[in-house]
């Protein structure tokens, strides 16, 4: 079996959890399988000691003009996204991109590979905060709210520990499979994210909301999704009149408080769905509708397949209450 070499370029400001979450699962990986078939190589940009955005300074192996050769890259991008200094690793990266190496960007290593080109037509995703940003600085390409994204020889992830889902599905490749994917996750993740599950945060922080009654009324949305309110009594909350917020939501989120509400209940739904085995039952009860076929007949239009569709192909098996 051959032996497959990931390079890890790092510049200044890179995210320390996220390399360490793009090479713990290769390093178990070679443990699983008792032999080494992921081999890791940490450049910069002139070699050297290179530090993390917290500050820690760690030692990469070689620098870019005298790489090895390489059968995948990932940029371990930085925090903050610097505006100059790294026009070396961007024509670096076009060579490589030029030679036919897959590229992958880890956080706002996204954004820097977007800067070069090299994510022009393809289908990307970024940490959410870098979403609005990324989207409108490069308007060809496609920004997703993905946890990461595989798209032909190109791969993304966004912060955190996200990098942990990316890498475990690129596990399940050659020279990988499915059962080794399943054998590192055990070890790392207690609960392993797919290429279709989304990030999840605040509408308020999502979609950017400014306005204070706007966000006191969300706030109320989201605190009470099992027994949802009506419109009438988030604006007395809010000390609006209902013509008012209607007006408000409609500038701050382009919908109307109504369709705003039925979002955050049907997001909390289906995280219910994927990643719990409570009833279909049960979830309507918890999300505020009349039973599970209420829940159900709202949730397909908007996800495209129905809870137990979706429950299925997330590979959670039903509860045995919905059996």
């Amino acid at each position: 079996m051959s032996t497959l070499t990931f390079g890890f370029v790092i510049v200044p400001n890179f995210s320390l959890i996220a390399l360490s979450a793009c090479v713990d699962p290769l390093r178990l990986a070679n443990q699983v399988m008792g032999r080494p078939i992921y081999k890791t190589v940490l450049l910069s940009i002139d070699g050297g000691l290179v530090a993390s955005s917290d500050g820690i300074l760690v030692m990469s192996d070689s620098s870019l003009s005298n790489a090895p050769r390489l059968d995948t890259i990932f940029v371990i991008g930085p925090n903050p996204i610097p505006k100059r200094g790294l026009s070396a690793l961007t024509i670096w990266l076009k060579k490589a991109a030029g030679a036919g190496i897959p590229l992958a960007g880890v956080d706002t290593g996204a954004y820097l590979m977007a800067q070069a080109g090299l994510l022009d037509g393809y289908r990307c995703t970024i940490h959410w905060e870098d979403q609005e940003a990324m989207v409108e600085r490069f308007p060809n390409i496609i920004v997703t709210q993905h946890f990461f994204e595989v798209d032909r020889d190109r791969s993304t992830c966004s912060g955190g520990v996200a990098p942990l889902d990316l890498m475990t599905y690129l596990l399940t490749q050659p020279p990988g499979s499915r059962q080794l994917a399943n054998e590192v996750a055990n070890l790392l993740i207690a609960d392993r994210r797919s290429l279709t599950d989304t990030q999840t945060v605040s509408v308020i922080h999502q979609s950017r909301v400014t306005d204070s009654t706007t966000i006191d009324a969300l706030k109320l949305m989201e605190a009470n999704i099992s027994e949802p309110l009506t419109i009438a009594e988030i604006a007395e909350f809010a000390k609006v009149e209902p013509r008012s917020l209607q007006r408000r939501f409609k500038k701050q989120l382009g919908k109307s408080p109504e369709r705003v509400y039925l979002d955050i209940r049907l997001t909390r739904a289906r995280i219910l769905v994927q990643r719990s085995d409570k009833s279909l039952n049960d979830i309507a009860h918890e999300t505020g509708f009349a039973s599970a076929s209420h829940l159900t007949a709202r949730y397909t239009p908007r996800f495209g397949a129905s809870p137990r569709v979706d429950r299925v192909e997330r590979g959670i098996g039903l509860s045995h209450k919905d059996i």
